[in-house]
């Protein structure tokens, strides 16, 4: 592909076309899990796969997580890269020894003897009535494990790349989908490629604050930062995509620069992941200058299946703005205009 001739694909096609690269490259490398193989292919993100690699690298499972985790585990430690996809992230909890006790302690325990090189899919579910069960995103769990790290990308750049990544890595890889970003489109090279973990990135300058966006959460920060525009507000939005480990040198540079910081996640503030950034930005910044600091989240309730009920749960950009205004001190109370999630709009369910 030239660089005059950019071309545009969406987020499930750059992970399709990772996934289908690497299998390729690398015969060793397979992935599995329910539906995987179905007329859909995990929303085409591995559609036909099964097809082109046969039965042996593309195959369903049963729905037993625990059993089909260690088997992913016996297999990397046996010379395979094994990608694992779960339909729901809700359902990681049903493999938390396998992940946390095996996968992510056998090189340690080792001294570097074993490794276990593997991909575990999680797809975060939202609209269409997902409900309580199904519509978790449960990264801060895996953040806090040494020995596991974690991908939250929001591009179709950053899925490729870091599925690549994460594949030809030797650790076990957590790595956060979010089901409302497979449609976004951008600019991605046909060509394989790895994007770092530990790295950061800086979507846009501005001056006035830093926001932070994890996962979905970063396509509703953007939308804010139109808003935001309209009261002369320019922000500085940072995309943390490597969620462990964590770039905090860019977000901390950019809010020594501000003076204030939003943290927008995909889940809920108690113990999360935009709790530890915020702690890990006042700790390096304590004492160099005074600032502002304010958490979104997920409402503190279990997910709620309505879409009115879904509306008050989840940050949207208008409530990101508006916060994001208090925060600034700005006078009085702001609340723009809502701007539509056409990518929820649009959804029509998951299978």
């Amino acid at each position: 592909m030239s660089s005059s001739n950019p071309r545009s694909i969406n987020y499930a096609e750059a992970l399709y076309e990772a996934l289908y690269q690497e299998m390729d490259r690398d015969p060793s490398v397979f992935v599995y899990g329910q539906g995987v193989d179905d007329a859909k292919g995990m929303y085409g993100t591995t559609l036909d796969i099964h097809k082109e690699f046969g039965p042996d690298r593309c195959f369903d499972t049963p729905l037993s997580e625990d059993a089909m985790t260690g088997v992913g585990i016996g297999a990397a430690i046996a010379g395979m890269r094994p990608v694992h996809v779960h339909q729901r992230m809700d359902f990681l909890l049903l493999c938390m020894n396998q992940l946390v006790n095996m996968a992510a302690k056998m090189s340690y325990m080792t001294e570097g003897a074993v490794s276990v090189p593997f991909v575990v899919r999680g797809i975060i579910g939202r609209s269409w009535g997902q409900g309580a069960q199904h519509s978790q995103a449960l990264h801060s769990y895996f953040m806090h494990i040494p020995g596991l790290k974690v991908f939250a990308p929001t591009t179709p750049y950053d899925a490729k790349g870091c599925m690549i990544s994460a594949i030809r890595d030797n650790n076990p890889v957590i790595f956060m989908e979010h089901r409302m970003l497979y449609g976004n489109s951008g600019i991605v090279p046909e060509t394989s490629y790895e994007v770092p973990f530990g790295k950061a990135r800086l979507l846009s300058e501005g001056t006035d604050i830093t926001i932070v966006g994890i996962s979905h959460m970063m396509v509703e920060v953007l939308r804010a930062k139109q808003l935001l525009s309209q009261k002369g507000i320019s922000a500085d939005i940072i995309d943390p995509v490597s969620l462990s480990p964590l770039d905090i040198d860019t977000i901390a540079t950019s809010v020594s620069k501000t003076g204030s910081l939003m943290v927008v996640d995909t889940s809920w503030l108690s113990c999360g992941a935009g709790s530890e950034i915020v702690a890990q930005v006042v700790e390096r910044l304590q004492g160099a200058r005074e600032i502002r600091v304010k958490r979104l989240g997920y409402q503190p309730t279990p997910c709620p299946t309505t879409r009115p009920l879904e509306e008050l749960f989840y940050p949207s950009a208008q409530m990101i703005a508006t916060e994001a205004y208090g925060l600034l001190g700005k006078p009085g109370l702001w609340v723009p205009e809502a701007v539509e999630a056409s990518e929820i709009a649009e959804f029509r369910g998951p299978f």
